[in-house]
């Protein structure tokens, strides 16, 4: 799948890192660092526009090493780039940890997953088939 992509930063195109991965890494485009106190949450631009197919969605992810290392994480996670939107890709970090964090220029921030969706129309009902779990929701399948 080719998607068009802008780049009015300095770096390279998000990439995957390796052969398998699911999600390609993308890079904070920053004038300066923004530093992130614990709790704190910041809008980080990337430079990227994109032009996603119709019937397609890109998911902005965490990154794992960040998450784990530093507790740095996404507000809205994840966050879904619509294939309308034409404005720059920024990313919504969040800092969980109780320590500041420091957002580089060029750092990886956050993941991309490009995915496909359906488009439903509703279909109005006045009941629903049965099934086995029924109406069973929050910690009705079990302890574990």
């Amino acid at each position: 799948m080719r998607i068009p992509i802008i780049n009015q930063s300095r770096h390279a195109l998000p990439e995957y890192q390796t052969a398998h991965a699911a999600g390609m890494d993308v890079r904070a485009n920053l004038p300066e660092p923004i530093t992130l106190k614990p709790l704190q949450r910041a809008l980080i631009p990337t430079g990227l526009f994109l032009e996603i197919p119709v019937g397609y969605e890109v998911q902005v992810r965490p990154r794992s090493g960040l998450a784990y290392k530093h507790g740095i994480g996404i507000v809205n996670s994840p966050g879904t780039i619509d294939a309308d939107y034409r404005g720059e890709l920024k990313v919504l970090l969040v800092n969980l940890s109780d320590q500041e964090f420091v957002v580089q220029d060029g750092e990886r921030v956050a993941q991309l997953v490009v995915a496909r969706h359906e488009t439903v129309v509703w279909q109005p009902a006045q009941e629903l088939s049965e099934t086995q779990r029924g109406s069973g929701g929050y910690g009705s399948t079990g302890t574990v």
